[in-house]
């Protein structure tokens, strides 16, 4: 394994920062498959830091034991945003940022902005696929999911049908996209996958162990990595447009109580939870699913207020390609 700083710069109180990729080299010489995984855009998003951490011990240790099997080049991100990181913040520190939104155009001079654009262009030259990882935010916990933009979809569907997500969810183009890390990979025709899982703050090893062997793989199916047992089978990812989704949403303010949890096939009408009152100790809503269908979203901080969103149902699967 080569470790490799690609950004070094100092703290407004002189303390060194080195963003760092590790990689894991062919056997073969040029051209080769390569792949990157990339984590902690959001330093409040755990879920990613912990699956590179898992990809990055297997794959030393397979680099030790069979390293005919790296047939293809991995990289690993596996903190993005240190700073962030180290305080459990979504947004840059200082700047307040977001830096997944400082990219496809003129977004100044700032720090984080020449960050954020030699990342972009230290993948673009080290990798054909991209899997970057996220997870939600403290309100919601979400089953792993690969998320992607209508229009990438023919291109991006083979690639996630092998990473062991629960689902697969194309969206519709969006202005809010066009400065994402994701987007403008894909519009550099560098294909890369939007992963998101868990609760940001939070560790589902469930869920991040499924994600270990949907990413080994699809290494192993993009011929990347051929060791000499391949990795265990993979699920088949549900397939649905923002059209195949209910959404249920809070009337009312108040506290949710949850009667259910992630990844249940529930029928139209089955209760999910309610909204109480606690002060007078009313029943203000009954949430009962709309539609027979997956659970893949549900609300996991209690204090909801109307409009708020409880719960997200997959109601059927289509072909997607």
């Amino acid at each position: 394994m080569e470790r490799q700083a690609i950004v070094s710069y100092q703290t407004p109180s002189g303390q060194t920062v080195k963003i760092i990729k590790h990689s894991f080299l062919s056997i073969r010489r040029w051209p080769v498959k390569r792949v990157a995984f990339v984590a902690g855009l959001h330093g409040n998003e755990l879920e990613g830091i912990y699956l590179c951490h898992l990809l990055t011990r297997h794959l030393r240790g397979l680099q030790t034991s069979q390293p005919e099997a790296f047939k293809g080049e991995v990289h690993i991100y596996p903190a993005i945003n240190p700073q962030a990181i180290a305080t459990g913040n979504r947004l840059w520190p200082f700047f307040s940022v977001d830096m997944n939104r400082l990219l496809g155009g003129e977004n100044g001079k700032s720090l984080p902005a020449q960050i954020a654009g030699a990342l972009l262009d230290d993948l673009k030259s080290s990798a054909n696929i991209v899997v970057d990882f996220h997870a939600s935010n403290l309100h919601l916990n979400e089953v792993p999911q690969i998320r992607i933009i209508d229009g990438f979809h023919k291109k991006l569907i083979p690639l996630a049908v092998h990473c062991n997500t629960d689902l697969v969810w194309v969206h519709p183009p969006s202005p809010v996209f066009e400065s994402t890390l994701g987007y403008n990979l894909n519009r550099a025709k560098v294909r890369a996958l939007i992963v998101e899982s868990g609760t940001c703050l939070r560790l589902n090893c469930d869920f991040a162990n499924s994600l270990f062997n949907g990413m080994l793989n699809l290494l192993y199916q993009t011929g990347v990595l051929v060791p000499a047992e391949p990795p265990p089978p993979v699920e088949h990812p549900l397939m649905v447009q923002p059209s195949q989704v209910a959404l249920l949403q809070s009337a009312h303010a108040g506290l949710f109580v949850g009667h259910t949890k992630l990844r249940q096939h529930v029928r139209k009408g089955d209760t999910l939870g309610e909204v109480i009152d606690p002060a007078d100790g009313d029943l203000l809503q009954k949430v009962t699913a709309p539609e027979t269908g997956f659970l893949f979203t549900l609300r996991e901080h209690p204090l909801v207020y109307p409009g708020s969103p409880l719960a997200r149902i997959a109601i059927k699967e289509t072909d997607l390609l």
